[in-house]
């Protein structure tokens, strides 16, 4: 694509500039567009300049946003982005999203949903500058990034964060705040939450082909900041998420949506410990297909299977001290005797146990129950009041976008998705530890009883790369 490598050089005038500039020498009074055009109309220069960065799970919200101005796309795949390219033609392609950023001087706003281990390095690069972002969940990949990105937001309050944890803007999120914090079920001091993921491999070593590196794709910028390895479709384009190097298994993919609810509503905070088990792993048999595999762990990849185990302390003597069970590959919690025989558990979703009751939800927090049915049907017929701020529509992509123009806040901005990240990541110390115990001094980012585990804290930044 020779366009991408053509750089504009030409200083941009954009039409408020010169309009205004226009009015203010010659006197005249210049009645802005949405004025005229009436109630609901949108003014070409009131909209947003947007790019993203990471056209997968990007495309999507891109297109959430494309009422907006979309100026620039960045993708490091030419190939797998051409179909993204093609939708938005006005839209300047390019493969570096630090080109992008140097050259690009109308970007109001970033989208970023790359692999989650360039999430940090991209995010920074954008605030810096001053451009508002929305950053795909988790966060980041490690606890650190999570944290300097919530103290950048602290620094640049100008800028307007979003993560892309689409259920925090929804109503079961909401409705479950209401209800527990109304005494639907009384004080809580147990969650279980399960995932069907991964949806891809896991538990393996790391390959040893060397295939060669697809056209289009410029395998150097899609390492990024992780250690330099040959590229292998292991990992480019779906499975980046199994290996430690460049995502956070299932827990770092699911967690920030089917935990959500339970942070939120309970108004959690740092954990004071972790601990986790894990699938055994096993090696390929050996030459010939005979016995087996050794058994053993392998720091490349995720397990194929693992349970999460956190405890929290006392917020308030309406939120007691808690635990929190985390299940994916499968792993389910215990069924609760209370939930009708007739009725399966979600393959993803979250059980709050009170002393009064249950509630069990779907992933993103949907359709929150009482269970059994029958306490259900007692509670609505209570009427409970709803008094939370409701986001239009559960539009999480036009929530940050709103938020950009002044109207209302971000609902998921760093200074809540931040200590939230680094939640969620802290269960992939204890998955890399499994049956060891990890002390969590959460304010000062630290494991206090294994000095091993604080190595995983902060990631090693391959030379030329930082944050």
């Amino acid at each position: 694509m020779d366009e991408m490598k053509k750089e504009k050089t030409a200083v941009d005038i954009s039409r408020r500039n010169f309009v205004g500039g226009v009015a203010a020498a010659t006197g005249i009074m210049v009645v802005p567009r949405h004025v005229l055009g009436g109630t609901g109309y949108t003014a070409p220069s009131d909209k947003l300049n947007i790019a993203t960065v990471g056209l997968g799970m990007g495309a999507s919200n891109t297109r959430a946003c494309e009422a907006e101005n979309i100026v620039a796309l960045c993708d490091v795949d030419e190939k797998k982005a051409a179909p993204v390219f093609a939708k938005y033609p006005n839209a300047k392609p390019y493969k570096d999203y630090r080109v992008m950023l140097e050259k690009q001087k109308d970007i109001d706003a970033v989208i970023i949903a790359t692999p989650d281990h360039m999430h940090g390095v991209v995010t920074m690069a954008a605030m810096a500058l001053g451009k508002h972002v929305y950053t795909q969940k988790p966060l980041t990949r490690t606890i650190w990034e999570a944290r300097m990105l919530t103290e950048a937001a602290k620094k640049y309050p100008k800028v307007v964060t979003q993560m892309g944890n689409q259920g925090h803007s929804g109503e079961g999120v909401r409705l479950m705040e209401e209800w527990i914090a109304a005494g639907a079920i009384g004080k809580v001091r147990e969650v279980h939450s399960w995932t069907n993921r991964p949806i891809w491999p896991q538990g393996m070593p790391r390959p040893t082909d060397t295939p060669p590196v697809p056209a289009g794709l410029d395998w150097d910028l899609w390492i990024g900041c992780a250690p330099m390895r040959p590229y292998s479709p292991a990992y480019h384009p779906f499975s980046w998420r199994s290996w430690w190097d460049f995502g956070g298994g299932a827990l770092a993919d699911m967690a920030c949506h089917v935990m959500d609810a339970c942070y939120t509503t309970l108004h959690l905070g740092y954990p004071t410990s972790v601990e986790a088990t894990i699938a055994y792993q096993f090696s390929p048999p050996p030459p010939g297909g005979r016995g087996y595999g050794q058994r053993g762990q392998y720091h490349d990849s995720f397990p194929m299977a693992s349970t999460v185990h956190y405890t929290f302390p006392a917020r308030s003597s309406k939120y007691p001290a808690m635990t929190y069970h985390w299940y994916d590959g499968g792993i389910l919690p215990m069924r609760p005797e209370d939930l009708e025989l007739t009725r399966k558990l979600p393959e993803s979703g979250t059980i709050f146990i009170g002393e009064k009751g249950k509630i069990m939800c779907e992933t993103y927090s949907e359709s929150p129950r009482i269970i059994p049915e029958t306490k259900m049907k007692a509670w609505m017929a209570k009427k409970p009041k709803k008094w939370l701020t409701r986001v239009p529509g559960g539009k999480h992509e036009q929530n940050w976008i709103d938020a950009c123009k002044g109207k209302t806040k971000a609902v998921s901005s760093f200074d809540y998705a931040g200590p939230f990240s680094e939640t969620v990541l802290l269960g992939n110390l204890a998955v890399w530890f499994p049956g060891q115990k990890l002390m969590w001094d959460g304010p000062n980012m630290k494991v206090t009883n294994f000095e091993e585990a604080n190595e995983l804290v902060k990631p090693k930044f391959r030379q030329g790369w930082n944050m």
